[in-house]
Formats: structure tokens, C-alpha cells, sequence
């Protein structure tokens, strides 16, 4: 019988200077995994915040161009337009009226400040309680809002049942629907300052948060370029520029980044 001889490979395991580098190894490709999450996700929250920062600010832009563009519309000669505040950051109210058209006419002298609204001739139609309306005496080129409680359909009345006005209004004066919109931005808070929109004298409202300046200029009939309004009707165009910035500090920068939009708007119901 022929014997079968076998021959055992000597096995050996790893030396410690070879485990001690395959944990350096290791540790290196681990860190640098680490370090590119890291950067990764400081990449998509800077990413996301300027894109938050980008849309607040064009959608507050977008807004004023909108309003701004509309100042004038079917306003009565007379009723101002456009209100200017060179502030720092500066503020603009804009007045149009609204659609559909809604508008009457006092058909007698008003008794007294806080008497009822008389307009047998022209009627009430369209014209609503709870909701504001603007009475404008054309002779004196002076006017006001007013808060309506309540419309009498029958009797073609308008009250005012909540504040007397400031004077007695007389036969003839205009009375109708009319939008004021007064944009600013409020710093009060210096962490989040917000672009604000007070409509018809109520309780501002934010419209776009960390938006933290408003700058306007005005471009008149003749050419000449003004901080402020003081003849809405001279004024052809507004330019406007606005600056936003980002919710929080940049991780990298440790600083706020800041967006700035700019354009020039005309202004088509003035002047015509």
C-alpha cells in the first residue's frame, strides 16, 4: 500500500505593525467620510437658506412693483397717490381703486362729523358693512377713511357708527372703495427684520420676513430724481431697491449673507 504524504502550509496571522496601519488607514478613510458629510450638509443649509433669503426678497419686490404700478388707478384728481417717507429704510404708501368700481356720492350735507352718509341720488349699491370706504371732498381736496358698520339699502345710507370723521362732509363729496397700501420694513426686531404691509390703516401685517432695507427714488416730469413725493403727479417712475438677508449667521463667513434687487418701475396712472 503506498502511503499518501501530506505537506501543511505554515499559517500565520497579522503582525501588529500591520494592524496598527490598517486602523490608520481606516481611520483616515473614516475622517474623511466625516469631514465630506460635514461639509455636505453646511453646503445644503447654506444652499437652502439662500434660497429662502432669494425668494423672501423677490417676493417682496415683486409685491411693491405690483402696487406700485397700480398707484393712480380711477383715483379722483385730487386724492393723493403716492405717500413718501424718507426714513432710512424709507417707507411708501400707494393708493388705487378697486374693481369692481364702487363709488356714490353725498346727496346732502352731512349734520354733524359722526351723522349717517346720505346718497339718495347716486345710491349704496356695491358697498358693504365692515369694510372701509374713503370719503373725499373735492372743493377743499381733503379726505378720509372710514369704517362702514352698516349700509341701508332702502333709505341709501352709509354708517359710520365706530368714529365720528373730521368734519362734517358736504353735498357732493365723493364717497368709494378705494385700496392704501403703506409698505416699510421693521427693525425693531434686529435678529428679524420684516418687510410689513399695513392695508387701509389696520394692523400691519408681515409680508416678508428678513428684508433689511427699502430704498425709493423718484423720477419726475422733468426729470429730476427725489428722495421723497411732494406732487404725486409729477412723478413718472419709482426706483426701488431692496435688500434681503439670511435667517442666520453663515457657518462659514460668521456673517449674514445679503441679497440686493433692484428696478425702476412707471408709474401709468399719474400724469395722464
Amino acid at each position: 500500500m503506498i502511503g499518501i504524504k501530506y505537506q501543511f502550509k505554515e499559517s500565520r496571522g497579522f503582525t501588529l505593525v500591520e494592524l496598527l496601519v490598517a486602523t490608520i488607514i481606516g481611520t483616515i478613510a473614516v475622517a474623511a467620510g466625516f469631514q465630506l458629510f460635514i461639509d455636505q450638509n453646511k453646503s445644503h443649509i447654506i444652499q437652502a437658506s439662500l434660497s429662502d433669503m432669494q425668494q423672501n426678497g423677490r417676493a417682496a419686490l415683486d409685491e411693491l412693483v405690483d402696487k406700485v404700478r397700480m398707484a393712480g388707478y380711477r383715483v379722483p384728481p385730487g386724492v393723493r397717490c403716492i405717500r413718501s417717507w424718507n426714513s432710512n429704510p424709507d417707507t411708501i404708501a400707494i393708493s388705487y381703486l378697486s374693481e369692481p368700481l364702487c363709488t356714490t356720492r353725498l346727496s346732502q350735507a352731512m349734520a354733524t362729523a359722526s351723522a349717517e352718509l346720505k346718497c339718495a341720488t347716486s345710491g349704496v349699491n356695491g358697498f358693504q358693512e365692515n369694510t372701509w370706504a374713503y370719503i373725499f371732498d373735492a372743493a377743499t381736496s381733503t379726505g378720509e377713511f372710514l369704517y362702514i358698520t352698516a349700509v341701508q339699502t332702502a333709505s341709501k345710507q352709509i354708517l359710520h357708527g365706530l368714529a365720528a370723521l373730521s368734519k362734517a362732509y358736504p353735498n357732493g363729496s365723493q364717497v368709494f372703495i378705494m385700496n392704501y397700501l403703506k409698505y416699510y420694513v421693521n427693525r425693531s426686531d434686529t435678529l428679524h427684520p420684516k418687510f410689513m404691509l399695513a392695508e387701509n390703516g389696520q394692523t400691519p401685517v408681515t409680508y416678508s420676513d428678513n428684508i433689511e432695507d427699502l430704498q425709493f427714488h423718484y423720477i419726475l416730469a422733468s426729470g429730476a430724481v427725489s428722495d421723497t413725493v411732494a406732487v404725486d403727479r409729477y412723478v413718472r417712475e419709482v426706483e426701488m431697491q431692496l435688500t434681503s438677508r439670511s435667517e442666520k449667521n453663515d457657518l462659514f463667513l460668521r456673517q449674514y449673507r445679503r441679497d440686493t434687487l433692484a428696478t425702476r418701475v412707471m408709474v401709468r396712472n399719474l400724469g395722464m
